[in-house]
């Protein structure tokens, strides 16, 4: 078993402290750790320039025009049975970094899409992808704040896993933390998610789990969440209503009062269009090839060529004061 810990904290600090209590942890349960300090590794921006999603619709595979490590940290997020990532908090939810980590894991890896790429690369009588890309994994996740304000980072952290739906093993976070390698009961958490995650990855080895196989399978060992399909607690309400949508794996209901307490429901008979789940990601994924086949006709589209022009000719952007000098 390998268990890779990613921290995205300062050099040294909190959060790589508490990446390595973890992985040393894991370590004493006999698996292979490796440690990434992200700030070390070049992860550029997303674009958003659709060549994934456009490379998977089209049967070139998987594409980025970006030429920096993220390729080579999704492979070692592959090659490892269970990830855990340690973020700091700024503003109450994920880091910027991290933010960018799911933007790019987005749809050019989403298990949806990649079934979608896989059939049209068995159509072109090309090799489908390596069975390793669908091999299901153990992910975790912690963030260290120094104040009360975190609420946010337990949604921003799950999406993460969304796109490969990946199982999510604990997500929690901690405030008031500035001094947590000093707070033993934080030392102690840390380590028991470490054992939760290689309890989880020996069962995903044991069974030799697939993401297409294993929907029905709950490996989550924290706290009940308000969702009663995904643990999420974020949801948004639409105006004058009892109707929300769960922020996190996108099903809608209502809230409900019972007991005292607000209660999320939903009809059970729409839980396959949840996002974490693969009848979920296929329904999107086939909205997402449909979408991008209907734009790239576009481009040959007259009236769409010249409402381009127009408004690009509107206004040029403002040059950048550094790269201009």
């Amino acid at each position: 078993m390998k268990i890779l810990g990613i921290s995205l904290g300062t050099k040294n600090g909190n959060n790589d402290t508490m990446c390595r209590v973890a992985l040393e942890e894991c370590q004493k349960l006999g698996a292979e750790i490796e440690f990434i300090h992200l700030f070390d590794w070049d992860i550029q921006t997303c674009t958003g320039c659709v060549a994934c999603s456009r490379g998977l619709v089209m049967g070139k595979g998987m594409i980025c025009t970006r030429k920096d490590d993220y390729k080579a940290l999704y492979e070692k997020m592959v090659e490892a049975d269970g990830v855990f990532i340690v973020d700091p908090i700024y503003e109450s939810g994920g880091s910027g970094l991290f933010h960018i980590v799911t933007d790019r894991m987005g749809p050019g890896h989403d298990t949806g899409m990649l079934l979608g790429l896989n059939e049209k690369l068995i159509e072109q009588g090309k090799e489908p992808l390596n069975p390793r890309y669908f091999r299901q994994k153990a992910i975790s996740f912690l963030a260290i704040g120094g104040s009360d304000w975190a609420v946010r980072t337990e949604t921003d952290h799950a999406m993460l896993a969304m796109s490969p739906g990946w199982k999510v093993i604990d997500n929690d976070f901690f405030s008031w933390c500035k001094d947590v390698i000093m707070q033993d009961d934080k030392i102690e958490r840390t380590k028991e998610m470490a054992r939760n995650l290689v309890e989880a990855a020996q069962y995903i080895i044991d069974h030799d789990l697939t993401i297409m196989e294993s929907d029905n399978v709950d490996l989550w060992k924290g706290k009940k969440g308000a969702c009663p399909h995904c643990n999420g607690n974020a949801f948004y309400i639409y105006p004058g209503t009892t109707t929300a949508v769960c922020e996190l794996c996108g099903l809608e209901g209502k809230l409900v009062e019972k007991d005292g307490a607000m209660v999320f429901e939903f009809d059970p008979s729409t839980e396959w269009h949840a996002h974490d789940i693969l009848s979920g990601k296929a329904a999107h994924g086939k909205d997402i090839f449909e979408n991008e086949g209907r734009l790239m006709n576009l481009f040959k589209d007259p009236e769409f060529i010249a409402r381009k022009e127009h408004y690009t000719s509107v206004i040029e952007p403002t040059p950048s004061p550094s790269k201009g000098k």
